[in-house]
């Protein structure tokens, strides 16, 4: 029987598909199950963005395009950059992936060697720490917890790094609480960055334009040009835009790192879909006030979601500032029993109880390293949430 390699064996499936998995499972056995652990939108992409990609398709731009992606959706990347964050890059400083997922594990595999270290605030999104793995790092866990309005505070960046550090992950706002960082608590992050000068620092803004109540969530090089030359800022258009299956995401950082992850993207899945570039320069390059649009129903939404799981019998979270999701602390609930005799001892197990005695789907807080917490999106239509809050509200009552 072959052997898996060391780094494979110290990951497994992604939390995300294995709750997809089981949901679908109970969906095909005829339950009802409502999905809130999903990062999908119910916006549809854009009718003029799915045009665009019916016309290049019809234009027969179906052939492979550069590995780094086609001239025009560079443009358009740089053209986003500059508008939304104030930031200039040229055009072999910017790179088109198979959605920011990719974007990301190509730049830690062309920099982390084996036993480097990375920072990674928690709560995190989850592929952060496996990606480390992957390539043979080490991720240092740094707690953020709602006391810090889950933000990564200076003084635990310092006393974090080590002479193994090689990268700061740093998400705005952040998945999964919705937390965004101010221009002031990244200039103070800043300031601590510019003491260490061999530190890269990888600023994952997918959720950039989610954002409620006025803010802005803005990018560590925009705060502090000094780091730029240093700085990796990840993007896509999978959230802003409602494109999750297109897979387009981008980077843009110094040009001898864009290189490198070029290169690596050209022996692994090459270039990204033709026609999901086209449909992508559509996106950035088209009207942009659907944004603000869809921030404002989506914030009208967390504020019905919220009233309701604050209304839950052990259950609590706060007003996110950004994403989709709130974060709901269950510490209510741990060391309750279920009608069947089954102890609540975590997070894990509460999230299991909701998905088949409720039918409910969510995130269990362990998965993004804070317990006790489940998360959950209210990126659905209002009817939806009204029901999972009824079926919540029963469940928690339940609870002996």
């Amino acid at each position: 029987m072959p052997v898996l390699s060391p780094s494979v064996s110290q990951i497994g499936a992604s939390p995300a598909s294995i709750l997809r998995r089981r949901a679908r499972e109970l969906r095909e056995a005829g339950r009802d199950i409502i999905e809130l652990s999903s990062g999908n939108l119910d916006f549809a992409t854009p009718e003029h963005v799915v045009a665009a990609a019916h016309a290049a398709a019809l234009r027969g731009e179906t052939r492979y395009t550069d590995v780094d992606g086609t001239p025009e959706l560079k443009a358009a990347v740089r053209a986003a950059l500059q508008r939304h964050n104030h930031l200039t890059y040229a055009q072999d400083e910017v790179v088109i992936c198979n959605g920011s997922t990719q974007a990301l594990f190509n730049a830690l595999l062309a920099t982390v060697a084996q036993g480097d270290e990375v920072i990674v605030p928690a709560p995190y999104w989850a592929p952060y720490l496996d990606q480390v793995r992957l390539t043979g790092g080490t991720p240092v866990i740094v707690p953020c917890p709602q006391n810090n309005g889950f933000k990564l505070r200076p003084s635990d960046l310092r006393a974090a790094i080590t002479a193994r550090t090689r990268w700061l992950i740093i998400n705005n706002p952040v998945n999964p609480s919705g937390a965004v960082y101010s221009p002031a608590e990244l200039s103070d992050i800043a300031a601590v960055l510019l003491q260490h000068p061999d530190i890269w620092i990888l600023a994952d803004g997918l959720y950039e334009h989610i954002v409620f109540d006025g803010l802005h969530a803005p990018t560590l090089a925009e705060i502090e040009p000094r780091l730029k030359l240093r700085t990796l800022t990840v993007s896509g258009v999978a959230k802003a835009y409602a494109m999750m299956g297109w897979r387009i995401g981008y980077a843009a950082g110094p040009a001898a790192l864009i290189r490198a992850m070029i290169n690596i993207q050209s022996q692994t899945t090459s270039c990204a879909s033709s026609i999901s570039q086209a449909a992508a320069v559509a996106a950035l390059s088209g009207p942009q006030d659907l944004l603000h649009e869809r921030a404002s129903i989506l914030r009208t939404k967390r504020d019905l979601f919220a009233g309701i799981l604050n209304g839950c019998a052990g259950l609590s979270c706060e007003l996110p500032e950004g994403t989709f999701y709130l974060l709901v602390c269950c510490a209510g609930v741990i060391g309750k029993r279920a009608t069947d005799g089954r102890e609540i001892r975590t997070d894990r197990d509460f999230a299991a109880y909701l998905l088949e005695h409720a039918d409910v789907a969510v995130f269990p807080g362990e998965d993004f390293g804070l317990s006790p917490y489940i998360r959950v999106s209210f990126a659905n239509a209002p009817p939806t949430i009204e029901e999972a809050g009824r079926r919540l509200k029963r469940a928690c009552a339940a609870l002996q």
